[in-house]
């Protein structure tokens, strides 16, 4: 029997739940999806079902490995939207309530009390972060105090506490494994950086008994095996990571300096840099960018939380393009932006503005605007927010490397290098959050020898080099400029 060469990523994302098997090349061998139930209960509360979520995967990975030769699998991989958490009893696995997603904003009047009462400095210090309740912490302690008998039974050990990818972990390995990654653990705003351990002090802080959290582990490990009532035969898990991590790696961003930015759902930002946590005043983030063999990799982040949701809001809400790839056809078509401006700031303002309040514009309407100008604003919102983060951001980036849905369209990638002043690069194989995943995988299988093995596999499809004037160029973000200090304003 020939030895296995094939890695099965699951891919649980915040529209999607998806699992893809790769090659050792990298590239896709098939791949299997399902939508995922968005619920909004309250202004600024987004939540999921997490069964529809095992669910979904359950199916969705029987699927890809029934595409494939199932004794050609050597490990899973998994990634994960970051913030997004849950409780659920050990007892039965079953969630207390749904998963409060990472755009909800529930948890903001908590942060502004934090922030009132001094605590932001230990905040950033210990977790590299700034207070929002885009993390866990505010999440968690919501749900500690809110669902009725929740502290009681996490204070006696009785409820797990995870990450998307702890709960699937749980749900995967029958309830044998409760352990979360380095990368996802930072994201929760209980996990000090540099001890690599969860702080005391921010437990005491948000009043969360320790006995509910996971243990942290290296992005690449021993995270148990698969069940046979969950998948159907048993398959080892050996990486776990971050969406955004995970795609950093995909991107082969692993040399101090890289940097990728991933356009889904919101846009994010990684630029690797190295051994040692860089110091930012608090317009960008300082995370783990990966934790291997016990040794941390650290990254600058910036965070957007609206970018495809804003073509999104023209299909689904306002129905004035059939389809997201209509969009470029459309922007294409115009000359110019008619000095219409779309700030889709639905869930506020992320990096490095960090203005939870904000909501959504479009400025600039004139009785000569169509359809096509709010498809163009848009796309250029996406392009102009990342600007707005390579500008804060510590160091600049001589390539930009782009994944996610919105990569795809040639239109923004093109408008992307031309307002960054930046080359940027497309993969040719733009699956990276699942390819990381299977990367790191791949190294806890023992097919890659190392990081380096796996990213020397990336391959770029087409770089978009820049070609705008300057003057053109800064009118543009003038404009942008302009209409972001409306929305701080109005709402802030």
């Amino acid at each position: 029997m020939s030895r296995p060469d094939l890695l099965l990523a699951i891919d649980q994302g915040t529209s999607s739940t998806r699992a893809l098997v790769f090659d050792l090349a990298g590239a896709v061998v098939t791949v299997r999806q399902r939508p995922l139930s968005q619920h909004y209960p309250r202004e600024g509360w987004v939540e999921h079902d997490a069964e529809e979520i095992w669910s979904a995967t359950v199916s969705v990975c029987r699927d890809a490995i029934a595409d494939v030769d199932a004794g050609r699998i050597a490990a899973v991989g998994i990634t994960n939207q970051r913030e997004t958490c849950l409780l659920w009893d050990r007892r039965d696995g079953k969630p207390l309530h749904r998963a409060i997603v990472w755009q909800d904003r529930r948890g903001a009047d908590a942060c502004r009390a934090l922030e009132e009462n001094g605590h932001a400095g230990l905040i950033r210090r210990t977790t590299g972060l700034v207070v929002d309740s885009y993390f866990s912490a505010t999440k968690l302690a919501g749900l500690l105090d809110n669902v009725p008998g929740a502290r009681e039974k996490a204070t006696a050990g009785d409820l797990a506490f995870g990450t998307i990818d702890t709960f699937l972990l749980w749900r995967l390995t029958g309830g044998r494994v409760h352990s979360t990654d380095a990368t996802n653990a930072s994201r929760t705003m209980l996990f000090d950086i540099h001890a690599q351990r969860w702080s005391p002090e921010l437990c005491d802080l948000f009043h969360v008994p320790p006995a509910v959290l996971p243990e942290v582990r290296d992005c690449v490990d021993d995270f148990g095996t698969t069940s046979r009532v969950a998948l159907g035969l048993e398959l080892p898990i050996r990486g776990v990571a971050g969406d955004q991590h995970a795609a950093l790696i995909g991107q082969g961003c692993i040399a101090p300096g890289a940097a990728k930015a991933t356009y889904g759902t919101g846009c994010f930002l990684l630029t690797n840099e190295g051994a040692a946590p860089p110091t930012n005043d608090g317009a960008l983030l300082t995370t783990v960018a990966y934790r291997l063999s016990g040794k941390t990799t650290f990254a600058t982040e910036g965070a957007v939380f609206n970018a495809g949701t804003a073509i999104a809001w023209l299909r689904d809400s306002l129905g004035i393009i059939a389809d997201s790839h209509e969009s470029e056809a459309l922007a294409a078509g115009l000359d110019d932006n008619g000095g219409v401006y779309f700030v889709p700031a639905f869930t506020g303002l992320g990096a490095p503005y960090w203005e939870p309040r904000a909501r959504g514009i479009v400025a600039g309407l004139g009785r000569d605007t169509t359809r096509a100008h709010l498809a163009r604003a848009a796309l250029e919102a996406s392009a102009y927010q990342t600007r707005d983060l390579l500008t804060a951001a510590a160091r600049p980036a001589e390539v930009l490397r782009i994944d996610g849905g919105m990569a795809a369209n040639n239109w923004f990638a093109q408008f992307l290098a031309d307002v960054l002043d930046t080359p940027v690069a497309r993969p040719v194989v733009t699956e990276t959050t699942a390819r990381g995943a299977a990367l790191l995988a791949g190294i806890g299988a023992g097919l890659y020898a190392n990081l380096e093995e796996g990213a020397a596999t990336w391959r770029a499809d087409r770089t978009f080099t820049p070609a705008m004037a300057a003057r053109q160029r800064q009118a543009l973000l003038d404009g942008w400029q302009q209409a972001i200090r409306q929305v701080r304003a109005a709402y802030t």
